[in-house]
């Protein structure tokens, strides 16, 4: 009986990036420089972390205009908190994200800036992969990432913002598990496991932005597979759309508004049971 098993390392030798940089070189140069074992194969995929893409992409801005960094990347604002330290806001980005401050990032950036997120993670992935396919001659897959909190859980996690020749789920509907009984809303969404795996060899302090994962060669596809931005429930899907302040105040405004309208249609003179 063969044992399930994949493995994951960190690509060490990537420099400090700046804008402008071709990622593609800079990645392919390190890999090359980390010896023959650690050449990549059919079906590696590569997991970076959307912090060098944003600085390759130039987007940094100065740390005096974050707010109106946050502004520009919102679409809506779906909670806010007020404490001692200010007032965090949760909201949707341009890229589909529900995250803290737009996803903007002050660390691991020069003093006096701030990162906001690549414009679009999955176009970023997609010339990642075709680049780096090209160069080592293999089919790979990519996964670009980034730390979000999650609702009900404490700490952060790395998930996938961005994604590239991947089947990003496993979807196992219809299905029936290890007791015969069928499946009906499982779904693992293997883009974002992969995307924690690879964090526990990056890190947030080692400098180590690139991670390799072998052992997984049933996801890589086709360059026109779907992306990252597949992944996010919008509208009716969405079940928790509002926090609960925000829920708090739309739902008294409805009310007051049909205690309005019911007001404007009572015959005058007319007094309420």
């Amino acid at each position: 009986m063969s044992v399930p098993t994949f493995s994951v390392w960190g690509v060490t030798g990537i420099p400090e990036i700046a804008a402008g940089d071709d990622l593609v070189a800079l990645i392919s140069a390190a890999i090359a420089g980390m010896g023959p074992e650690h050449a990549l194969v059919e079906g590696d995929i590569l997991v970076v972390t959307s912090k060098i893409v944003s600085k390759a992409e130039g987007r940094q801005v100065p740390a005096a205009d974050r707010e109106k960094a946050i502004a520009d990347d919102t679409v809506r604002v779906v909670a806010e908190r007020v404490h001692p330290g200010g007032v965090t806001r949760i909201v949707e980005t341009k890229q589909g994200m529900i995250m803290a401050a737009a996803g903007l990032d002050m660390s691991n950036v020069p003093e006096g800036f701030a990162l906001k997120l690549p414009e679009d993670p999955d176009r970023s992935a997609r010339a990642l992969c075709e680049g780096l396919r090209e160069r080592f001659g293999v089919r790979l897959g990519i996964v670009v990432t980034d730390t979000v909190g999650r609702p009900w859980r404490v700490g952060q996690t790395d998930l996938a913002i961005g994604a590239a020749g991947l089947q990003l789920t496993d979807d196992l509907r219809g299905a029936n598990d290890a007791n015969g009984r069928p499946l009906h809303v499982t779904m693992a969404v293997v883009a974002d496991e992969l995307a924690g795996a690879a964090d526990l060899v990056k890190g947030k302090t080692s400098g180590i932005p690139v991670a390799v994962v072998r052992g997984m060669e049933r996801l890589v596809q086709g360059l026109d597979a779907p992306g990252a931005r597949s992944l996010v429930r919008t509208g009716d899907d969405d079940m928790f759309r509002f926090g609960s302040a925000e829920a708090y105040r739309l739902g008294y405004e409805a009310a007051m508004a049909d205690m309005k309208d019911t007001s404007k249609a009572r015959p005058k003179g007319q007094k309420q049971d």
